[in-house]
């Protein structure tokens, strides 16, 4: 009997401290706990940290797959290595006259679990049961731009495209394409990230599996630099 009401008391805990999916993110507090004991954890602001980045942050728009607004802020933030590493490949694609266009970042779990309830094929979705690697603030989804007319390179598909054609594997006629796909992939993978088998846009840092899936608001981590 004790035990059956044990078990009765701590049932709603444990269903308070994992959502549907069964996962438990970090929280903001437990976030600013493991940066003061690993400070390279620490999510920083990539307009910040990286010269000439350009900034079109699809997911504080209408302009994505869902047609929704999702971010209140558009801000893109990475673990410092990742930032890090990606200010070592833009200097790259600076020296070839060409620069990063961030469409999207560390992307809090939340986020993770609307895109899944919108579009539940996890070929291009992250699965909400284990959380994405954007969630770690190790993904970066991006394309470049020419420096000297600000336009986008030409690319297999458009950000966002949930069709084969994005997959960096897909074989591409245009040779220009080809050789811009390439471009992004080569210099990317030169600096420390892969690229995501149906993304060509999409690039994970290879320490990823270090960092923990969380759930932080931009307007937290805003808030913690005042």
């Amino acid at each position: 009997m004790k035990r059956s009401l044990i078990i009765l008391f701590f049932l709603p805990l444990l269903t308070m401290a994992q959502n549907k999916y069964g996962l438990t993110p970090m929280n903001y507090k437990e976030y600013k706990e493991s940066i003061k004991t690993n400070p390279e954890k620490e999510l920083v602001d990539l307009a910040k940290v990286v010269p000439g980045l350009i900034m079109d942050i699809r997911y504080a728009t209408t302009n994505n797959f869902t047609g929704k607004k999702i971010y209140n802020l558009a801000k893109a933030y990475a673990r410092k290595p990742v930032a890090e590493a990606l200010k070592k490949a833009q200097a790259d694609f600076n020296k070839l006259g060409f620069g990063v266009k961030m469409h999207d970042a560390y992307r809090p779990y939340s986020a993770t679990v609307k895109f899944y309830e919108e579009y539940h094929d996890t070929t291009y979705v992250a699965s909400p049961y284990k959380g994405s690697r954007h969630n770690r603030g190790c993904a970066l989804d991006m394309t470049i731009v020419d420096l000297k007319t600000g336009k986008e390179l030409k690319m297999p598909t458009e950000y966002d495209s949930f069709s084969k054609d994005a997959w960096p594997t897909t074989p591409v006629k245009d040779p220009l394409v080809r050789k811009n796909r390439e471009l992004i992939i080569s210099v990317m993978e030169r600096n420390g990230f892969k690229v995501n088998a149906s993304e060509w846009w999409h690039f994970d840092f290879v320490g990823w599996k270090k960092y923990e899936v969380m759930d932080i608001d931009f307007e937290e981590l805003e808030s913690s630099r005042f």
